[in-house]
């Protein structure tokens, strides 16, 4: 008897509501004047992503912490600059557009009323819950985000791509090996090697002083990894440049800890959901109360009918 795979589609929701927040108008609005464009624009999405792409399973992952202690620990520059208000207790607060906060408990509250399943895992980012769903999942995994850092899961042989999207999610750039080696010369786990030395201010990585995104992809493809980058430091007969050395060789304490910074958790202790992908609302009263409220209107119409199909 053939065994029958099941496709999983993991939202890095997070950058997809971001996406939606920026993507459609302020003026769409719920109908006490509250702006709704981001509940609205990700329902958008995630029927044009069921409809197109057809997943068995889907999960929306989560940033329950959204820039961990321990990679701080690791490297405190780590989203530094992205800090609206520092905790002591729990995660700080990220600086988000002040009519886009509100929206998210809303989203949180539709995903949970369809039955979509919803991950966040405290002390961890969604990147992190997406690694641990692509590490344990048996078949294809089809990963949506807008952040690059991603891409270090791809894996042809498991059938790992990303869907990064170009213009809303009509458009999206199916991220496989070829396309990682035609843009940057790497596999997915050279990926974050190279991230890891070229550095992103976007998430403060300093990354290493004089080594851009064109050399590292040199360098990996000379060395292999960071790990025969290192080795080649310490070998004089290595063909690296005197610059070149002298620089990575500076890096040293930057590069013991960057890895575990950069690289996307595996280990993520996630909690029993149901991933299928709901065919019906699970709790229909609270849909439609929601609907009502918000004025959530064709998107989840759209959205409810591409489910029931």
């Amino acid at each position: 008897m053939r065994q029958v795979t099941r496709r999983l589609m993991l939202l890095d929701a997070a950058s997809l509501y971001f996406r939606a927040y920026f993507g459609v108008p302020e003026s769409v609005k719920a109908p006490d004047g509250t702006p709704v464009n981001a509940v609205r624009g990700l329902l958008d999405f995630i029927d044009r992503l069921v409809r197109d792409h057809r997943p068995d399973d889907l999960v929306a992952c989560m940033d329950a912490d959204w820039r961990p202690q321990w990679r701080v620990e690791l490297i405190p520059s780590y989203k530094a600059h992205r800090v609206a208000e520092e905790h002591t207790a729990g995660p700080d607060e990220e600086m988000v557009p002040d009519t886009l906060s509100p929206q998210v408990p809303v989203i949180e509250e539709v995903l949970d009323a369809l039955g979509i399943a919803r991950v966040g895992v405290a002390g961890y980012e969604a990147d992190d819950v997406i690694g641990t769903f692509t590490a344990r999942a048996q078949g294809p995994v089809d990963i949506v985000t807008g952040d690059r850092d991603l891409y270090q899961l791809v894996d042809d042989a498991r059938g790992v791509r990303v869907l990064y999207p170009l213009k809303g999610v009509g458009t999206l750039q199916l991220t496989d090996e070829a396309v990682l080696r035609g843009k940057y010369g790497v596999d997915g786990p050279g990926y974050a090697d190279l991230a890891l030395l070229r550095g992103d201010p976007s998430d403060g990585l300093p990354g290493v002083a004089g080594i851009g995104e064109k050399t590292a992809a040199k360098l990996l493809a000379e060395f292999g990894d960071l790990e025969g980058i290192m080795a080649a430091v310490d070998d004089p007969a290595s063909r690296l440049s005197p610059a070149q050395r002298k620089r990575l060789d500076e890096a040293r304490p930057y590069v013991a800890v960057a890895p575990r910074v950069v690289r996307v958790a595996g280990d993520v202790p996630l909690p029993q959901v149901d991933t299928s992908l709901p065919r019906a609302p699970r709790h229909p009263v609270a849909l439609d109360a929601l609907a009502a409220r918000w004025g959530l209107g064709s998107s989840l119409q759209r959205l409810l009918t591409t489910l029931g199909t």
